[in-house]
């Protein structure tokens, strides 16, 4: 490392280097003769002028008799060398006295960094030694300039240079300037897999991760070479594999190649996969005499006939430790025991449970926390000073802290206690951002466009609460809400919520009427298991129906007042059917009926003309997941149950229940095949009637190839005066069936993102349950805006299969998911409404 000096006022100094140990040597020789009958209090110290003399002289360590003989004097040379306070130290011998001679070194007046822009200043005077008032240390300035370029290699920018500069200043000052050439970002140019034949590189690459970069790269960072974030994908491919059966998997090496044309790395995993094992028996042996092995095989998780999971058999000894504690074996360890054969391709796993040795956790120690509270960090532990010590509970307490997402790293690793029975704990955190900003952006079909500002807190005020709010507004769709989360309620594992929101649905080309809702819903997380959680809740909100005046006018005929709504046989009795029309409405090109001027359906006037609705409703979710991974899952199941029921208060009263399974598979070639089956049904309770709003509303999300609300109950009083019928109506009862396989393209890069689907859709909406006459609802002469309505309603209502097939386009895009569907009905209602293309998808930037 080279060191650059300034120039300024004119003055001019050369810093002397420290001196070197041949010349301390000699120093102390020529000492030696007259200073080994020195004691410390005899040493004259010339030179200092910050430093001590006492704090000299305390270097010396005199001998027995509070003499110095050679080597205390040579020790103490070394001694004050190592402090980094001195430029130089000499030892001589003056008229038979021990005299140090020293040089301070300078003191930094100023840090300061020129040409840093990747990485801000309060980042880089973090990470140095160096800082202002402290002492120069040419060693020391020459560590924090390699540290530095560190910093800049973890982020991926190899070419990075750092030159110190001292600039001299008077009364023996300096300031110390880092001169920083950045360079180019090194990124990721190519990763390829060696001795992979059980799962393609494309799948692999899944896996780990680390990026290849693209055109879309500056968006993320997980292409940027890392060697860290390396060693940890060998890690994860030997995890996948060891997941899947492969027992003797060893990730030999992660090669890694700098190519000068490419300007990045090339990296390349050599793997040993080796055979793929089932499990051929399942035996538990204990060898305390109160324990029964065999009572403990409900807590595993490995089955006969399966494929060997490593990660499965991790958890079924935490689980069986852990119970094993539960019923007063506070020192029990349980051990897995695989005994293969390499013929049959078999494993068989025996479960020793033994007594092991007695020791207690004397004190757990946290580290780096410098923001989360200490309890918040504690609590996740389900152990604490003076229990027994159990590794098991101290690995869920390590993943329980990982999964916070509150800091970048988490160690917990032990030391020796105060005795051969107790041990410590030492949690070792480092903190990371929790905070999030985000602006968001998209377009559906079905909203239309739409942006959303939001800001969140995972470790609000580091208490490791979840806070957030959010404006939503958009073409169709505006709302505000906030939300907060206590994850720890009363300091058990419950996590207690509260969400207020305010939401806009304005009329669009599906819907004629437009909806807002105000109210809030708090609730209750329980994680019974970790695949299976529990949520309880209570909403309270209030709902009301907008029309525009034209819409709810009862006025059927363009130029006319007629004082009431018409039904379609009056019309026709009155017109003498389409053709005859006495208004001239029909020649002048206006259709006749309500819908001539845009009249919307009984039951969405209904809901005008009684008012906003305020709905009581409790109800809870019961949701089973065992996917491999939530984002982009490939394997597992996903159940959703879900049950409301509204009428504890409020003008509402219904049970609601819903059901949502989806089960992932992979295939061949990294092909992964979805089922998605879900159905619903609304009951109504008490004598209240049942509410358009409140019953289901089906469209893409039920068989793709639909519009929004295409599906189901319709309108159709005014179809054979208009040609088209009115609002969805809804229903009560519903059901869906999907079959899709999902496919990547593999002669496309897989940082591209981009996979394909191919899919067929059933399902089926029906059973509307609300008014179709104003006597139902009691207000035979009911008046809206002025008129009186005394119609009907013709409307649509069959159990009739509707069905589809498509593709579909699916993008992890750097913009965030984006998906695009284009289905084909092949059996619908003769009035459901048809979108064969949609388009959804979002951003945060």
């Amino acid at each position: 490392m080279n060191f650059g000096m300034r120039v300024r006022g004119g003055l001019f100094a050369a810093l002397v280097l420290v001196a070197t140990p041949l010349a301390a040597t000699m120093a102390a020789m020529l000492a030696s003769s007259a200073a080994v009958a020195q004691t410390v209090s005899t040493i004259q110290v010339e030179g200092n002028r910050r430093v001590e003399v006492e704090t000299i002289r305390s270097y010396f360590k005199p001998g027995p008799g509070g003499h110095l003989d050679q080597g205390a004097i040579d020790d103490g040379l070394k001694a004050l060398i190592a402090t980094g306070l001195f430029q130089d130290v000499k030892i001589s011998n003056v008229r038979g006295h021990l005299l140090v001679t020293v040089i301070e070194n300078p003191v930094i007046g100023r840090v300061a960094f020129e040409g840093n822009k990747k990485v801000k200043d309060d980042q880089l005077s973090a990470e140095i030694q160096s800082k202002p008032r402290g002492t120069f240390s040419r060693p020391m300035v020459q560590a924090d300039a390699e540290h530095i370029a560190e910093i800049y290699r973890h982020n991926g920018r190899y070419d990075v240079r750092v030159n110190p500069e001292i600039i001299e200043q008077p009364n023996n000052r300096v300031d110390l300037v880092f001169e920083i050439t950045e360079g180019a970002k090194t990124g990721v140019k190519s990763i390829q897999f060696v001795g992979n034949n059980a799962y393609s590189s494309y799948r692999l690459k899944d896996v780990i991760k680390t990026r290849e970069s693209n055109l879309l790269s500056f968006l993320g960072g997980n292409d940027v070479y890392d060697p860290d974030r390396i060693e940890a994908d060998r890690d994860l491919i030997r995890r996948y594999y060891l997941k899947h059966g492969f027992a003797d998997v060893q990730v030999v090496a992660a090669l890694t190649e700098y190519d000068p044309e490419k300007k990045g790395f090339l990296v390349t995993f050599k793997i040993e996969e080796g055979q793929q094992y089932r499990v051929a028996s399942v035996n538990y042996a204990s060898s305390i005499p109160t324990l029964d092995g065999n009572s403990l095989a409900s807590f595993s998780q490995v089955y006969v006939g399966s494929l060997y999971n490593a990660e499965a058999l991790e958890k079924s000894v935490e689980n069986m430790q852990i119970e094993a504690s539960r019923r007063g074996y506070a020192f029990a360890v349980v051990k897995p025991r695989g005994d293969r054969n390499f013929e049959a391709h078999t494993v068989s796993i025996t479960f020793a449970i033994d007594e092991g040795p007695r020791v207690y956790i004397e004190r757990i120690n946290v580290h780096g926390n410098t923001r989360t509270r200490d309890y918040v960090i504690r609590r996740e532990f389900d152990i604490s000073e003076g229990d027994a010590y159990n590794r098991a509970l101290v690995d869920r307490a390590e993943r329980r802290l990982k999964n916070l997402d509150f800091f970048k790293s988490v160690k917990i690793t032990t030391e020796p206690g105060s005795s051969s029975d107790r041990v410590i704990l030492n949690v070792e955190l480092e903190e990371k951002s929790t905070g999030d900003f985000s602006v968001s952006g998209g377009y559906s079909t079905t909203d239309g466009a739409l942006a959303e500002v939001s800001i969140s807190e995972r470790n609000f005020l580091g208490r490791g609460l979840f806070a957030k709010a959010a404006v939503t507004y958009g073409q169709y769709a505006r709302g505000v809400s906030l939300s907060f989360v206590e994850p720890y309620l009363l300091d058990y594992h419950i996590a207690a919520g509260l969400d207020v929101f305010y939401r806009e649905q304005l009329p669009n080309d599906f819907i004629s009427y437009g909806t807002k809702t105000i109210g809030f819903s708090p609730r209750l997380g329980f994680s019974l298991r970790e695949d299976l959680s529990l949520q309880l809740r209570y909403s309270l909100y209030e709902q009301e129906i907008t029309l525009p005046y034209q819409l709810d006018n009862c006025n059927n005929l363009v130029g006319t007042n007629m004082p009431f709504y018409p039904t379609p046989a009056y019309i026709n009795q009155a017109m003498g059917g389409i053709g005859n029309d006495p208004t001239g409405n029909e020649q002048a090109g206006l259709l006749p009926g309500c819908l001539g001027d845009g009249e919307s359906s009984l039951p969405v006037r209904q809901e005008l003309a009684n008012g906003a609705a305020w709905t009581s409703a409790v109800g809870y979710s019961l949701d089973y997941n065992t996917l491999d991974n939530n984002k982009n899952p490939t394997d597992g199941l996903l159940i959703d149950w879900k049950q409301d029921f509204a009428g504890v208060g409020g003008n509402v009263s219904y049970l609601k229940s819903a059901i949502d399974a989806k089960y992932y598979t992979p295939l061949v070639a990294d092909i992964v095949g979805l089922i998605h089956l879900q159905g619903g049904m609304l009951n109504q309770v008490g004598n209240n009637q049942l509410r358009m709003l409140d019953q289901f509303q089906m469209g893409p999300n039920l068989v793709r190839g639909f519009a929004p609300n295409g599906i189901g109950p319709r309108d159709l009083t005014f179809l054979p005066y208009t040609g088209y019928g009115g609002d969805a109506l809804g229903g009560t009862k519903y059901w869906g069936a999907s079959a899709e396989l999902q496919m990547p393209f593999w002669f496309l890069p897989k940082e591209v993102g981009l996979k394909g689907a191919v899919y067929a859709d059933a399902g089926s909406l029906w059973d509307y349950q609300g008014p179709t006459t104003w006597a139902q609802t009691g207000e035979i002469n009911g008046l809206v805006n002025g008129h009186q309505c005394q119609c009907g309603m013709v409307y649509d209502d069959s159990n009739l299969v509707r069905s589809s097939v498509g593709v579909g386009l699916i993008w992890a895009s750097p913009f965030g998911p984006l998906r695009f569907d284009y289905a084909i009905p092949i059996t619908k209602g003769k009035y459901d409404v048809v979108q064969e293309f949609r388009f959804g998808g979002g951003t945060s930037f």
